[in-house]
């Protein structure tokens, strides 16, 4: 059992991750890359990703067994962008590294590029730097606006929670497997461990490739993070032949309308001004053009001081992914194997 113990402050310093998570969603992801070929799930993107790697992956995939530790310090932190992950990663500091590879199983330390990693050999991390963003590159560039579109659902469902009934219904809302009991988030988990967060908060991280139950850091001393299964559904990351697709879309919308509904989808959230830029239209004909998705429930538009931000809602995420959406705002999530980031 995972105990999460709060004080009043550190409610008051819960939120969600802005999106998707490259770090995380890297590391979970290569956690599936290990599952079975059949999973309900990652199986098609399993046999396409697998098609698609170079040798350099191993040295990850060693990093990253499918069960049991996972090293922290390949998950430097919330709300971070590939490029900073990968600069935290490649600066962790020596002793650090050193403790967390020694939690591995013996059998990973065979290879002598991993002494060479635990000796924190600038041409090894560097290595490892490399390694990373080929690995996202190739195997989740492609589908991220996918991946995207899970997870700012998933937001738009916890924000419901937070409107209709406080931090404590959307802390027991995010999981089955979770339970608020004031003042403690338990969570069903393989190994005990008690997180005190003493006035720092958490950020909650929904992620497209968490599977089975929310998991944390080993580690209480770091930032405090809860990354949870983001309800997918049945959703894939490849691609769905029965999907409109941007052709059928077009047609549809039309096509600098469709065009704007996949910016908005694949962005964290993108001003009028934005997409009048990358879409090379005026900024009135992007406002006009928002304003009609908006009124179809397709996008929510959301004013900060001068500015309005466009995010895309669940039925334009569920129009883009060309299924019906779910009556409730709520998808089913599959459970099954044990969580990855937690000593088991």
């Amino acid at each position: 059992m995972l105990n999460i113990h709060f004080s009043a402050d550190d409610l008051g310093r819960v939120r969600l991750a802005a999106g998707p998570d490259p770090a995380w969603e890297t590391l979970l992801s290569l956690h599936a890359l290990g599952g079975s070929p059949d999973h309900i799930v990652f199986g098609p993107w399993r046999a396409r990703a697998l098609r698609s790697l170079d040798p350099s992956v191993a040295l990850l995939r060693r990093l990253a067994p499918p069960r049991g530790y996972s090293p922290d310090f390949l998950t430097p932190g919330a709300d971070t962008t590939l490029e900073s992950a990968v600069d935290a990663v490649m600066s962790v500091g020596r002793a650090r590294l050193r403790d967390e590879l020694a939690l591995l199983p013996a059998r990973h330390h065979t290879a002598a590029w991993m002494h060479r990693l635990a000796r924190c050999e600038p041409e090894t991390m560097r290595r490892l730097g490399d390694a990373l963003r080929r690995y996202h590159q190739r195997v989740l560039g492609r589908p991220w606006h996918r991946l995207r579109a899970v997870i700012e659902g998933e937001r738009a469902l916890r924000a419901r929670d937070l409107l209709n009934g406080g931090v404590e219904r959307m802390l027991g809302n995010i999981h089955p497997l979770v339970r608020w009991e004031p003042p403690v988030l338990r969570v069903d988990y393989p190994v005990h461990q008690d997180l005190h967060l003493g006035g720092r908060g958490l950020v909650m991280i929904p992620s497209y490739f968490c599977w089975g139950r929310p998991v944390s850091l080993r580690d209480g001393a770091l930032d405090p993070v809860l990354v949870y299964p983001a309800n997918r559904g049945l959703q894939l990351l490849t691609e769905d032949p029965v999907a409109p697709g941007p052709p059928a879309l077009a047609r549809l919308l039309g096509r600098t309308r469709a065009a704007a509904l996949e910016e908005i989808a694949a962005s964290d959230g993108i001003t009028g001004g934005e997409l009048a830029r990358r879409l090379g239209i005026s900024a009135a004909s992007a406002s006009e053009h928002a304003a009609t998705m908006r009124d179809a429930n397709l996008i929510i538009s959301q004013r900060v001081t001068n500015t309005v931000w466009h995010t895309l809602s669940p039925l334009g995420q569920a129009l883009l992914e060309g299924r019906r959406p779910e009556r409730d705002g709520r998808r089913a999530d599959a459970r099954s194997v044990a969580p990855r980031h937690a000593m088991s």
